[in-house]
């Protein structure tokens, strides 16, 4: 295993050097293994021509591909409306290999199109979620000093708000607008043929912003050889999905989750995505049984609330659910298997490292664990000295693999990167045979009276009531015990709250875990805060608890 370092100024094909000259320092490189077969690429490799051009070079090019907005797109179609856009950005917006591309949509066609027309072009892409507002947006502008920006008409307000603060941002286009300057009537204008940039293999690709990330954004820098390992690893040895899926699901495509899961990794073996811009759990439900969608990708919290939208609605055709974003609560995967006769794939993945490194194929899930390593990567538990711990001991989760941390200029690598080693900064155990067991987020690890309770084991215990839908777990501030299990609680729809209720819950709690990791304390909710992905926001929680 080694440091690889960026492409040289001769080697890479960027003759804008942002990204390379803005790569931490490569002493706090996390190591970088490429010893497995899949991980064998060459030292030139343009990630769009692997995943979209080579199905039409073998006779793909018919298949379907896309699916959204009531249109369906075949891999040729899909390859001319990046080519269009691809000689857009070079011919008509002054592109230039290494330019950042700020990326503004919910997931559709077009949203996808342009990803992989600046992978194409030699740029770098910067997705963005839907919901951000002008000042995240100017956060990311400035952080990446973003020169162009592409963006669905329908969501360009914020952008342009922030854009007056941003002189940087010198070119913007909508797509789904009128007039001559609009994306649409530009790539009218443009062939339909893009010879792709030649770019190497450590070219940056992708700028990939963290997720629920409070204070200054942390950029995650990939290069176009880490868009090909996450569909050579997870998907490829776990997933193992085939060209007949028709892949689903609501993470954005701004979240390397979504990315990976309804862009990437359906291309990568000639398969199908719906592309959905809204997709609550009904809706995501209704998808799955009128496409007869075979895949569906989303966060726990959303599997539970589709089980309540399943009654009525024939999703037989599903196959497989990926489930990350989170852990994955046993009770969660349990009811989900009861209605399906489906075990979720459950995984831990970062966007440091991409996308999932932690899994199980179905026939190996062992339901609360998260799974073992995927093919390619090492993982160990390791204590406050960074010891690795023998099994069954609690610790800090460090991992290494064909992927890696990178932050874009930010002196918080080091913390993230320790002796080659990515910390994800969750706790996990391992047990005999390997297996890995989230105990809990390390800041959500609660000290009560001096005992170590992991929140998200309580979660699960009260999950297993009845009449809980949803529930999360924190420590509040407590004067005689140091901290407080407290459980937010949101009912089932047809459930009132009282006294008798939350005794109930604690009692079953008790019965369910050892009794000492109750919750003393039972908040109910009409619903809890969740980051666009899906992601519980149990700091806003530890923030009400502590008020």
């Amino acid at each position: 295993m080694a440091r690889p370092q960026p492409a040289t100024m001769s080697h890479s094909a960027h003759l804008d050097s942002f990204a390379r000259d803005h790569l931490p320092p490569a002493d706090t490189w996390p190591e970088i293994d490429l010893s497995h077969p899949n991980y064998a690429y060459p030292e030139r490799l343009n990630a769009a021509v692997e995943l979209l051009d080579r199905w039409i070079e073998t006779g793909h090019g018919a298949a379907r591909c896309l699916i959204g907005a009531g249109a369906t797109w075949s891999y040729r179609d899909l390859q001319a409306r990046v080519n269009r856009i691809a000689n857009v950005l070079t011919r008509e917006l002054g592109l230039v290999p290494g330019n950042r591309v700020l990326l503004r949509s919910a997931n559709t066609p077009m949203m996808a199109a342009c990803y992989l027309a600046v992978l194409k072009a030699g740029g770098i892409a910067v997705g963005t979620m839907p919901l951000l507002r002008a000042g995240e947006l100017k956060a990311i502008l400035r952080k990446a000093e973003i020169s162009h920006a592409l963006c669905d008409a329908a969501l360009k307000e914020e952008l342009e708000a922030a854009r007056a603060s941003c002189p940087g941002l010198t070119v913007l286009r909508t797509w789904n607008a009128e007039g001559a300057e609009s994306l649409d009537a530009l790539m009218a204008r443009q062939p339909a043929d893009f010879d792709a940039v030649d770019t190497a293999a450590e070219d940056i690709s992708l700028i990939a912003f963290t997720s629920g990330t409070t204070g200054e954004p942390k950029g995650c820098l990939h290069n176009h050889r880490d868009l090909l390992a996450i569909c050579d690893g997870f998907s490829r040895e776990v997933l193992r999905p085939e060209a007949s899926d028709l892949f689903c699901g609501s993470p954005p495509l701004a979240f390397t989750f979504g990315l990976g899961g309804l862009l990437l990794f359906p291309l990568r073996v000639g398969a199908a995505s719906l592309l959905l811009e809204k997709a609550s759990p009904p809706e995501l439900v209704k998808a799955i049984e009128v496409h007869k969608a075979t895949i569906c990708v989303t966060a726990p919290t959303a599997y539970r609330a589709m089980l309540a939208a399943l009654g009525g609605h024939d999703v037989s055709s599903l196959r497989k659910g990926v489930s990350a974003g989170e852990a994955l609560p046993k009770a969660t995967s349990d009811a989900f298997f009861d209605a399906t006769g489906l075990r979720l794939i459950d995984g831990i993945g970062a966007t440091e490292l991409l996308h999932i490194f932690i899994s199980a194929r179905e026939e190996e899930i062992r339901p609360g664990a998260t799974g073992k390593v995927v093919p390619g990567y090492s993982a160990r538990v390791l204590d406050e000295d960074g010891r690795p711990l023998p099994p069954g001991r609690v610790g800090r989760l460090a991992v290494k693999g064909p992927t890696g941390c990178r932050y874009l200029a930010d002196a918080r690598q080091r913390k993230y990167v320790r002796d080659g080693w990515n910390l994800t900064g969750d706790a996990y155990l391992v047990d005999e045979e390997v297996y890995f067991w989230f105990q809990a987020r390390a800041d959500d690890m609660i000290v009560s009276s001096g005992y170590n309770i992991a929140g998200p084991e309580v979660e699960n215990a009260v999950l297993t009531h009845p009449a809980v839908a949803e529930c999360a777990v924190v420590g509040t501030p407590d004067p005689e015990r140091g901290a407080l299990v407290t459980a937010f609680v949101v009912l089932k729809p047809e459930v009132k709250a009282s006294p008798a209720l939350a005794e109930a819950i604690q009692d079953h709690v008790k019965a369910s875990i050892a009794p000492y990791k109750y919750p003393r304390e039972i908040e109910w909710r009409d619903a809890l805060p969740k980051t666009q992905t899906g992601k519980l926001q149990r700091f806003r929680l530890r923030e009400a608890g502590a008020s």
